[in-house]
């Protein structure tokens, strides 16, 4: 699919930056898995877990200290690289890194996990989510679990600059089934990099559950937080990995969680 191969051109400008970025934070302490995850996550010890849209590994290895094992997967070559090269800098050992689609995914990888994770910035670069329901049914042993963490769908049809200003204008239908095109990408742990087309796509709450549960899942909880996970224009960290609006007392969800098991 050429937006997806577009999607990986562009992800690998910001491979090596992203490496940099995220081994002097791991390295002094300061990247964490944010509040609400390691909250919700559950005790993984003695779990197997694969981390899908792993980006370069940085939240894999902080899965991988809580972990029997962690696989982590991505899309882009140089991701993949680079999240190796992370965790033998850091000397750890419990963590592996496959290079896939993962729209594909599922035709090449047989092996089972107690626990499939996703988070932060992941969904939008898939355009079918009924396959990717499917590939975390495929990949999760039946007693296992599936848990996300991810923008919530409402925010991502704002129009972000004016949001600083606190004018809510959609910019992307909530409804709109064709992706949204942009020619740069990059800014939270890398400068932003032009001569680049990304594809991205704003999936509805209704196209996550149906996708999750037409897989053969139950939802145990999904909750609805008014913080996101990273800083824009006018959003300030207000501790514990989480940005927010002063503003925002209430207005509306930035983030949401769900977890949810096997029938």
């Amino acid at each position: 699919m050429k937006e997806i191969q577009s999607n990986k051109h562009a992800w690998e400008q910001l491979s090596h930056d992203h490496y940099l970025h995220f081994k002097k934070k791991l390295e002094d302490g300061s990247h964490q898995l944010n509040k609400y995850i390691q909250q919700e996550i559950g005790d993984l010890s003695g779990k197997k877990v694969i981390h899908l849209q792993c980006n370069t590994g940085a939240d894999t290895i902080l899965l991988a200290k809580m972990a029997e094992s962690v696989v982590g997967v991505d899309l882009a070559t140089d991701n993949v690289k680079y999240a190796q090269k992370l965790a033998d800098d850091l000397g750890v050992t419990n963590v592996s890194f496959i290079e896939s689609d993962i729209m594909e995914f599922m035709e090449k990888h047989n092996e089972k996990y107690d626990v499939v994770f996703v988070s932060e910035g992941a969904i939008g670069w898939l355009p079918d989510l009924s396959k990717w329901g499917k590939t975390i049914r495929h990949l999760l042993k039946d007693d296992g679990y599936f848990y996300i963490f991810e923008s919530h769908p409402f925010f991502m049809t704002l129009n972000w600059e004016q949001i600083a200003e606190n004018v809510l204008k959609i910019d992307y239908p909530y409804f709109g089934k064709q992706p949204s095109v942009d020619y740069t990408i990059g800014g939270y742990a890398s400068e932003t990099k032009s001569g680049v087309e990304t594809h991205f796509w704003v999936h509805t709450i209704s196209d996550i559950f149906n996708a999750l549960t037409s897989a053969g899942f139950h939802i145990e909880f999904f909750n609805e937080f008014r913080e996101n996970f990273f800083g824009l224009q006018g959003c300030g960290s207000v501790g514990d990995g989480l940005y927010n609006y002063g503003f925002n007392e209430g207005l509306f969800p930035m983030s949401f969680s769900l977890k949810a098991k096997v029938f």
